[in-house]
């Protein structure tokens, strides 16, 4: 996918220096109305399983609209969204072991997605083996780096576990940021390795004893010189996904509240500016870290401050300006990724629309008909299904998937 973008053309967004070839401006702001058009977006066209939590044989085909995976609880509805997750980012959004996901009682297990784009068809292949790890293939090709998947299935994932975006601790929205950023840009995916890999020998370095000024100053310049890239990124990021969830945010409320994000971490203009200041609140610190045996500051404490008017959602707002606030995320995320590659990807809602008032069923599922949607439920009633309008159905029922008459 990113194989397509014209470096030379530059893009003032921190490390993403590059616009893409169908001439997007990102700064442009994206109706939050219906659209029907999905021939240039993300499509993922089928998901093959095999040995996958509680399937043992399943091929999908999805439509290139809204897909309905109906069926009771713990039928497999959510572990074909997770699928999905798996063969975008390389990770289940529900585990970090990968072993929970191969099928009780089996050594392996296999998923396959297969999707178009503007580029073409591509196929992404998972092996998972309960004595290796997972291996990897693109378009038939063996991966050695993880960062080569990233951006070939684009997919957004919101559950009603995704709340914690907005009212658990700093480091899920970190995640939100990363997984973002590395599905949009591979460059910031190995920068964000490098940077990992340099604080865990600084924090190695200081459990062992041995952390000489000397050592540390080597370290804190390689540190600091990451750091602000990611630093500057980030910012970069917050700041143009900040206009569009403010405006998902009034659309899903009609107007009656206003979102505002700002990225909260290392003061600075730009990465020089912010890599002086690390470098200079790592020697403040450094007796500290000493005591404590690991790196008291750094981009590992960044966060996303998310206010509704006044009120900080994140601590003081109800649950229901929480679940919008992480809606509108979700679908900002959405629109800044279509701004920066031209193509919106898929969505894969895992029983959100239960969780939500009418009102809002029905502006998401409106907002949900502009591109490729994976919806879950355990019914369809009559006014949602009207809602939808022209949608595929399908039936989900211990681990067996079967397209459904409408």
């Amino acid at each position: 996918m990113y194989g397509r973008f014209d470096y030379k053309k530059r893009v003032n967004f921190g490390l993403w220096q590059k616009q893409s070839l169908c001439g997007c401006i990102p700064n442009e702001r994206l109706p939050f109305g219906g659209r029907l058009c999905y021939t240039l977006d993300m499509i993922v066209k089928r998901c093959e399983l095999s040995d996958y939590r509680n399937y043992t044989k399943a091929s999908v085909a999805f439509e290139n609209g809204i897909n309905v995976l109906c069926g009771d609880n713990a039928q497999g509805k959510t572990n074909l969204l997770e699928a999905v997750c798996l063969c975008s980012v390389g990770r289940s959004p529900r585990t970090p072991r990968d072993k929970e996901l191969i099928k009780k009682g089996c050594e392996r297990g296999k998923v396959k997605c297969t999707t178009t784009d503007r580029g073409g068809q591509n196929t992404v292949e998972i092996w998972l083996d309960r004595t290796e790890n997972k291996r990897v293939a693109v378009n038939g090709m063996p991966i050695s780096r993880m960062g080569e998947l990233m951006g070939v299935v684009a997919a957004v994932y919101f559950s009603p576990d995704e709340m914690r975006i907005i009212k658990d601790a700093p480091g899920d929205r970190r995640r939100f940021m990363d997984i973002a950023l590395c599905r949009m840009s591979k460059a910031y995916f190995y920068l964000l390795g490098r940077y990992n890999k340099i604080l865990s020998q600084r924090n190695r370095l200081l459990k062992s004893g041995k952390a000489t000024d000397d050592v540390l100053d080597v370290w804190d310049a390689q540190l600091a010189a990451e750091g602000a890239k990611i630093a500057n990124t980030r910012r970069g990021f917050v700041e143009k996904l900040c206009g569009y969830a403010r405006e998902a945010h009034e659309y899903l409320t009609d107007g009656k509240e206003s979102l505002c994000l700002q990225y909260e971490g290392i003061e600075g203009l730009g990465a020089d500016e912010i890599g002086r200041n690390f470098a200079a609140e790592l020697q403040r610190n450094r007796m500290r870290d000493k005591t404590l045996c690991f790196t008291s500051c750094g981009v590992q404490k960044d966060d996303i401050a998310v206010k509704v008017g006044d009120t900080d959602v994140r601590a003081y707002g109800s649950q229901g300006q929480q679940r919008t606030a992480a809606l509108a995320f979700k679908l900002a995320e959405m629109a800044l990724h279509h701004a920066q590659s031209g193509e919106y990807p898929v969505l894969l809602l895992d029983d959100v629309l239960s969780e939500l008032d009418p009102y809002r069923q029905r502006k998401l599922i409106e907002r949900s008909k502009g591109f490729q949607t994976i919806v879950t439920c355990t019914h369809l009633p009559a006014e949602i299904s009207a809602a939808l309008g022209d949608h595929a159905l399908f039936t989900v029922r211990a681990g067996e998937v079967t397209a459904a008459s409408r």
